[in-house]
């Protein structure tokens, strides 16, 4: 088992071996947390509303004393169709050598005791136009277009045609001013020294600075924190290394728990989901052009390939809604035509000698899209890379992973940034020609399941390994904790039955480009469950007769996989199952199919059980509410089987023409589909 000094000790470890390739690789996060407790609206499906922007402020308040050197901002924040009003947008900027960056004002959150506004804004702003002009610059003061305050002119050279205004006005919490946009870094930062001198001449008790936000680059960063559907999102300033990663999320997560807020949620019955939001990572370079998908043409279409191979990059660490209209599809997900014409893109980027990063992007987002064109939900999504209609942000050189759920602690948040990291070294150094793989139905089926995407992964590590970029075993400890999936453990005579959720590809409800579809949120039919059955021997069973038990639901005998794991060998195989019926879904004339019976008989030592899974408390009994903690989720989670002696009554299930087709459309390789027989 790893330790808090055995990770730390092993991040470092990757960190040298990835600087010893000679790339650099920067990773950002969009760490997202909820009220798991709370029922309310901005907490389950709404990005406004309720008491989130106070909790958001106090968050944001704990992490500008972690944050040395921070000026607090409130600037304008992303505005999405059928919304008023831009949504609100807390920022902590500093510098990354430690110096501070703001010495005026507090903003009024972290000084909720200091003076009321005294200070004419005329007063203040002729202050600032001072400031201004002792700096060199030229600089005047009008009434701003409505009334409500003043706005300060500045022209950076004596002949510019184009000014930069400054809004101040004083709303019932203080001063406030609203930046315009700033284009370069040490611009902003002597702007911010003028109207923190300014105000400091003028004694403002406290300032609001609003607006723009701030322009970045190697030497400052910029940490907003923001409203998003059922969460608050924090987009972390990019770290130069793992290590960095680890030492900012440790602090986001501390102060996320400080204020109640959760990583995760629990359902009543105990199944475990993300916060709700996402946990994608972002990989780049110090500035777009020291990119290593910009410096490296080759390591873009690499990497592509080798996701295409490795689906459990795709599907081990995803969120719940996967699949071609999920928040993170696969290129593969929309058929075979689309793999066609991927093959031939890539094999006609493979032809360019030195392929610019706007030739890859052009060449490869028809491709990195979901169903309906949208390129921010695919999995591997590149548009910030080198995007010309993305005006601001699109030329950044940045590739987002995005087919990853919130991470419970940050320890796991880091092992994924390392997995990521470790693998666009070895890819932007090394030659990767392997061909795509048409994965056809296989991949919604073998790579369904827990136990095929493990076995991936430790393909991945394999490959790391051997390209000597191996990640040490405490993040590979990390990277194969399971208990966002584990249902229970059976115990059966001389075996052990596990039991984990697997994964489920839910269908989307309508068109993906309708208006009632195009939001931040898309309607599915979440109504249909798979569930992994794994079978293994004990230790104590010399004579290895556990591999006589047979399995049956409905009288259907399951064709059990046999497989070999670094445990030894076991038998998979999954169900899967209408878990119950939608108010508006497919297959209307099919109803809920739970409890599952699933029968277990061992014919040599004449045993048979039945395991009764329950989707809810056995007897349909109401929880107390939502559960304490992740031991008394597992504990209901555990409530929800049961294991009776004997087998379940079969007696009435005819065994005529007609249900052996519908058992033998429902019995795949991989899985028994019992949507078949209704």
């Amino acid at each position: 088992m790893w330790s808090r000094e055995s990770f730390v000790d092993a991040v470092r470890k990757h960190d040298a071996a990835v600087a010893k390739r000679g790339v650099e690789v920067w990773v950002g996060s969009e760490p997202t947390f909820t009220d798991r407790l709370d029922l309310g609206a901005e907490w389950q499906s709404t990005a406004l509303g309720g008491g989130k922007e106070a909790r958001a402020q106090t968050l944001s308040c704990e992490l500008w004393r972690q944050m040395a050197g921070s000026v607090m901002l409130r600037s304008l924040g992303r505005r999405y169709p059928g919304e008023d009003e831009p949504r609100w947008n807390f920022g902590l900027y500093r510098r990354r050598d430690g110096v501070r960056i703001w010495d005026g004002p507090l903003d009024p959150m972290l000084a909720p005791d200091a003076n009321q506004y005294t200070t004419a804004l005329d007063v203040w702003a002729a202050a600032l136009v001072d400031a201004f002009v002792a700096c060199g610059w030229t600089a005047r003061t009008t009434l701003a277009p409505d009334s409500l305050g003043h706005r300060v002119s500045l022209w950076i050279e004596a002949d510019a045609t184009e000014s930069l205004d400054f809004d101040l006005h004083a709303p019932s919490s203080g001063a406030c001013i609203d930046l315009p946009r700033i284009h370069e870094v040490s611009a902003c930062q002597a702007i911010l020294g003028c109207i923190a001198q300014s105000a400091q001449a003028c004694g403002l008790p406290t300032l609001v600075i609003g607006g723009e936000s701030p322009p970045v680059d190697d030497t400052v960063e910029l940490t907003t924190i923001t409203p998003d559907p059922a969460v608050i999102e924090i987009n972390t300033a990019p770290s130069a290394n793992a290590t960095e990663f680890l030492q900012r999320s440790l602090v986001i997560y501390a102060a996320a728990t400080l204020e109640g807020l959760s990583p995760y949620r629990l359902y009543f019955n105990g199944a475990i989901a993300d916060s709700g939001g996402g946990g994608q990572i972002t990989l780049g370079g110090r500035s777009p052009l020291a990119s290593p998908f910009v410096s490296e043409p080759r390591l873009l279409s690499r990497l592509v390939r080798f996701l295409n191979r490795h689906p459990s990059l795709s599907y081990l660490y995803s969120h719940d809604f996967v699949g071609s209209s999920g928040q993170s599809a696969r290129a593969d997900e929309r058929g075979t035509s689309a793999v066609d014409e991927l093959v031939l893109a890539l094999d006609l980027l493979d032809r360019e000698p030195n392929p610019t990063p706007e030739l890859q992007w052009k060449t490869l987002a028809p491709f990195l899209c979901d169903a309906s064109g949208n390129n921010h939900r695919a999995e591997i999504n590149i548009e910030k890379l080198w995007n010309p209609f993305l005006p601001g942000r699109g030329q950044m050189g940045l590739v987002e992973f995005r087919a990853l759920r919130m991470q419970h602690t940050p320890e796991r948040a880091t092992a994924l940034a390392c997995l990521l990291r470790a693998l666009a070294a070895m890819l932007a150094t090394a030659r990767y020609e392997l061909p795509l793989i048409d994965w056809g139905r296989e991949l919604h089926q073998r790579f369904a399941l827990p136990f095929y995407l493990e076995q991936d992964l430790q393909a991945v590590l394999d490959a790391l390994a051997k390209a000597g970029l191996g990640l040490d075993p405490a993040i590979e400890d990390v990277l194969r904790r399971e208990e966002f999936r584990r249902w229970a453990d059976v115990s059966l005579p001389g075996s052990t039955l596990e039991l984990r959720r697997a994964l489920e590809f839910w269908p989307l409800l309508g068109d993906a480009a309708s208006p009632e579809q195009g939001g931040t949120s898309r309607l599915v039919d979440s109504s249909t469950k798979r569930v992994e059955l794994r079978l293994r021997p004990d230790d104590d069973d010399v004579a290895g007769d556990w591999r006589e038990w047979e399995a049956s639901v409905r009288g259907v005998v399951l064709p059990w996989r046999s497989e070999h794991d670094e445990h030894g060998e076991l038998r998979v195989y999954a169900l899967r199952y209408r878990s119950f019926a939608p108010f508006a879904g497919l297959h209307p004339s099919l109803g809920a199919q739970t409890p599952i019976k699933l029968a277990l008989r061992h014919p040599t030592r004449g045993l048979e059980r039945t395991i009764v899974l329950h989707e809810w408390k056995p007897g349909n009994e109401p929880y107390p509410g939502l559960p304490d903690d992740l031991a008394d989720a597992a504990a209901r989670r555990s409530e929800r089987i049961e294991v009776l002696e004997g087998m379940p009554d079969q007696s009435t299930m005819a065994d005529d023409e007609s249900r052996q087709r519908q058992i033998a459309r429902g019995l795949g390789e991989y899985c028994f589909d019992l949507r078949y027989l209704g």
